[in-house]
C-alpha cells in the first residue's frame, strides 16, 4: 500500500532503538525524511546511517535529552517544519506505590506527559497552518488497564491521554490528527528490564521470566518493533485522516476489555 506520505518530514523521538526505531524504519520505507533523536550519540548515528543506507532518505540525527528544555530546543531547531511528530520516551522504573515521592512523580510527568505536550505545542501550529499533520504518541497499554508495579507510568501516561482527548478534537478540522499507540509487551530493552524484575521477585531465571510474561499474552509472544512501526506509519498516512483522538492497543490481546 502506498501511504501517500513520500517526501513528508518527520521527527521521531527516542528512535535509536526499540519502538521508536521501528517507527522510523517504517516511515523511511514510505519515503519520509527523518529527524531522529535519542540521548546516546553513538547508537543514534548508527541507526541514522543504517536507515540512510537501506531506504535512501534524508536522515538528521540530533543527540539530546528530549525531556530537558535545552535539549528539546536543539531538537526543535534541527527539525524545523515537520509534518509528522512521533513522541516517545522511556518509561519510569517499576516499584511499589510506597516507594515514590514527589520528585519521582515530577520526573515521570516531565518525561511521559509534559515533554510530548511541549513538542505538540511547538509543532502542531505549523501543521495547522499548512493544513496537514500527524502526531502519534507512544504511550502504554497501562492507560487502558493499569499495571500495578508501574504506578508512575500509569499516572503520567494517563494524564497525556486526557490531554490528547481534548486537543485532538480541536485541531482535526485543520487536517491534523493526534492519536496514541498503546504498546503491550514488545521485544525491546524495556521488556528485558521488566523480565529482570520478574526474575528477582519470583527467584527464576531470565529465560523463565520471559516465558511467564509471554504466557500472559493471548498471542503467546512479544510483539515486534516492525509490527509496531508499520502500525505507526499507517496512522501517519493519507489513509488515516479520519482517525482522531484514538488509543490503539498493540498488545497481543493482553488487555482484557470489551471496548
Amino acid at each position: 500500500m502506498d501511504l501517500g506520505i513520500r517526501g513528508k518530514r518527520a521527527l521521531v523521538c527516542a528512535s535509536s532503538k526499540g519502538l521508536g526505531r521501528g517507527c522510523a524504519e517504517a516511515l523511511a520505507a514510505a519515503g519520509v525524511e527523518l529527524v531522529l533523536n535519542a540521548r546516546g550519540a553513538e547508537a543514534l548515528e548508527a541507526t541514522a546511517a543504517a536507515i540512510r543506507a537501506e531506504h535512501g532518505v534524508s536522515v538528521t540525527a540530533v543527540a539530546a535529552d528530549i525531556t530537558d528544555e535545552a535539549g528539546r530546543a536543539r531538537v526543535l531547531e534541527a527539525a524545523g517544519a515537520v509534518d509528522i511528530l512521533i513522541t516517545n520516551a522511556g518509561g519510569p522504573p517499576p516499584g511499589l506505590w510506597s516507594d515514590w515521592g514527589r520528585e519521582d512523580f515530577i520526573k515521570a510527568l516531565d518525561a511521559n506527559m509534559l515533554t510530548p505536550i511541549a513538542l505538540m505545542t511547538a509543532l502542531v501550529p505549523g501543521m495547522m497552518e499548512r493544513g496537514w499533520g500527524r502526531v502519534v504518541n507512544i504511550t502504554s497499554q497501562s492507560v487502558k488497564a493499569p499495571i500495578p508495579q508501574l504506578g508512575l507510568s500509569n499516572a503520567a501516561r494517563t494524564g497525556l491521554t486526557g490531554y490528547v482527548a481534548g486537543t485532538a478534537r480541536q485541531v482535526a478540522g485543520h487536517g491534523v490528527t493526534i492519536n496514541n499507540l498503546l504498546p503491550g509487551s514488545h521485544d525491546t530493552d524495556r521488556a528485558v528490564a521488566l523480565e529482570k524484575g520478574v526474575a528477582k521477585a519470583q527467584d527464576v531465571s531470565l529465560e523463565e521470566a520471559r516465558k511467564i510474561r509471554c504466557k500472559a499474552i493471548p498471542s503467546g509472544r512479544y510483539g515486534t518493533i516492525a509490527e509496531f512501526g508499520n502500525t505507526c506509519a499507517f496512522l501517519c498516512s493519507e489513509h488515516a485522516g479520519f482517525i482522531v483522538g484514538q488509543n490503539i492497543l498493540l498488545d497481543g490481546g493482553q488487555t482484557s476489555a470489551t471496548i
